[in-house]
C-alpha cells in the first residue's frame, strides 16, 4: 500500500501533515497491540496468534481500500495496524522457533520472504499506476487475494516448545540486552518507515519525478534488502551480530546521505538500493538475538518489537511535521542520524553468538517435544 500513498492523498485530498496523522494512527494501532502481546504470546504461542491475526490483517487492508473519507480511513487504519502488529510479533516468534529448531541462523532468510512480498507489492503498485487502476481497486484486490492465503498457510506453523514459567516470565522485566536490541530496532524501523512512507512523495515533490518513477524507489529499496537478507545468515556466521550491525548502521547513514544529495530522481532511486542493503539485516538480527534472551521467544520478541514499532510510529510522523515547517529533504536528514546511532549502539552488544542458534537441536527433536 505504501507506493499508493500519493494516490491516497489525491483521493481524499490529504496534506503531508494529515498523511503523518494517518500513519500515526496506524502505528498506534500496531503499538498498542504489541504492548499487550507479551502475556498473550506466553499463553497462546505464535501458532494460534498467527492463525487469527493473518486473516484479520487482510480484512483490515480491504477496509482501508474502501474508506470514503478521513474519519472512516482513521478507523480502518487503526484496525489494520492492530492486526498487523499482532501478526508481526507472532511471525517473528514463529521464526525464532523454527530457527532454534534447526539450530542455525535463519531469520535473515525468512525476512527475505517479506522483501519478496514488498517488491511484488511495489511492482504491482507501479503497474496499477501505469494502467490507471484506482487506489481502491488496487488495494482491495490485494487484501481479498491475501485472505484465503492467510487461512491456508495456518496449517504449516510449528508449535513452540513448553517453557518453564512462561506465563510468569511474561510479567518479569526483560534482560537489559532485550532493551538494547529494542533501541536498535527503534532506530532501524524509523529508517524503514521513513523510506516506505515518504520515499514516493520525496521523489515526486522534491525531485520532480513522475508518479510511476517515484513509486519505483521503494521496490528498489526492497530489492537491496532482499539481496542482503538472502546472504545475511551466512555473513552472520562469519562476522557475528555485532560486526554486521555496526557496518549496517554506517552504510545506512552514508547512502541515505547520497539520496538526499541526489541531483535527480534516478540517482536517488539507485542510492535507495544501497540504503536497502545497509538497513536490511538490522531487524532480523535483533529479533533473532532477542528470541534467545529468555526461555520463551515470544515475550522477548514482543518487547523488542514494540520498541521497534515505536520508531515506525514516530519516524514518519516526525518527518511529516518537520517537512511542513522546513522541507521534506531537510526532514529526511533524520535517516542519516539514525544510521549513526545504530552503529554506535551495536558496539555494546556481546561478541559471541547465542548458544541456542549454534546448537545441534534438530527439527525432528523439536516436533517430538511438541507432541
Amino acid at each position: 500500500m505504501t507506493v499508493r500513498i500519493p494516490a491516497l492523498t489525491d483521493k481524499l485530498g490529504l496534506s503531508e501533515s494529515t498523511v503523518g496523522a494517518v500513519l500515526l494512527v496506524w502505528g498506534l494501532g500496531a503499538l498498542v497491540t504489541m504492548q499487550s502481546m507479551r502475556r498473550i504470546m506466553a499463553r497462546a504461542g505464535s501458532r494460534a496468534v498467527l492463525r487469527i491475526g493473518g486473516p484479520l490483517t487482510a480484512l483490515g487492508l480491504v477496509a482501508v481500500a474502501f474508506a470514503p473519507n478521513l474519519p472512516s480511513l482513521m478507523v480502518a487504519v487503526a484496525f489494520f495496524g492492530m492486526a498487523f502488529g499482532t501478526v508481526d510479533v507472532a511471525m517473528n516468534a514463529q521464526g525464532s522457533t523454527v530457527e532454534q529448531a534447526y539450530g542455525r541462523p535463519l531469520m535473515n532468510g525468512m525476512h527475505a520472504g517479506w522483501c519478496v512480498g514488498a517488491i511484488s507489492a511495489g511492482g504491482l503498485g507501479s503497474l496499477a499506476i501505469a494502467v490507471g487502476l484506482p487506489f481502491t481497486a488496487n488495494v482491495a484486490l490485494i487484501g481479498l487475494v491475501s485472505l484465503p492465503v492467510m487461512v491456508l498457510i495456518g496449517r504449516t506453523y510449528l508449535p513452540e516448545p513448553p517453557a518453564a514459567g512462561a506465563t510468569t516470565a511474561a510479567r518479569r522485566r526483560m534482560p537489559p540486552i532485550v532493551y538494547l536490541l529494542g533501541a536498535i530496532m527503534f532506530f532501524a524501523f524509523m529508517v524503514e518507515g521513513t523510506v516506505a512512507d515518504w520515499n514516493g512523495l520525496y521523489m515526486r515533490n522534491e525531485l520532480g519525478a513522475p508518479e510511476a518513477l517515484a513509486a519505483l524507489g521503494y521496490p528498489v529499496f526492497e530489492l537491496g534488502m532482499l539481496i542482503a537478507r538472502l546472504t545475511g545468515d551466512r555473513l552472520r556466521t562469519r562476522f557475528g551480530v555485532r560486526g554486521m550491525l555496526t557496518v549496517s548502521g554506517v552504510a545506512t547513514a552514508g547512502f541515505f546521505a547520497v539520496v538526499l544529495m541526489a541531483p535527480a530522481a534516478l540517482v536517488a532511486v539507485f542510492a535507495m538500493f544501497f540504503v536497502g542493503l545497509g538497513v536490511a539485516t538490522i531487524s532480523p538480527l535483533t529479533l533473532s538475538l532477542a528470541g534467545t534472551a529468555t526461555d520463551s521467544p515470544g515475550p522477548a520478541i514482543a518487547q523488542a518489537g514494540a520498541m521497534g514499532y515505536a520508531g515506525l510510529l514516530l519516524g514518519p510522523v516526525v518527518i511529516g511535521f518537520i517537512s511542513d515547517a522546513t522541507t521534506l529533504r531537510t526532514a529526511l536528514g533524520i535517516g542519516v542520524v539514525l544510521g549513526v546511532l545504530i552503529a554506535a549502539a551495536s558496539r555494546f552488544l556481546p561478541r559471541s553468538e547465542p548458544a541456542a542458534i549454534t546448537s545441534s537441536v534438530t527439527l525432528t527433536e523439536r516436533e517430538t517435544v511438541a507432541v
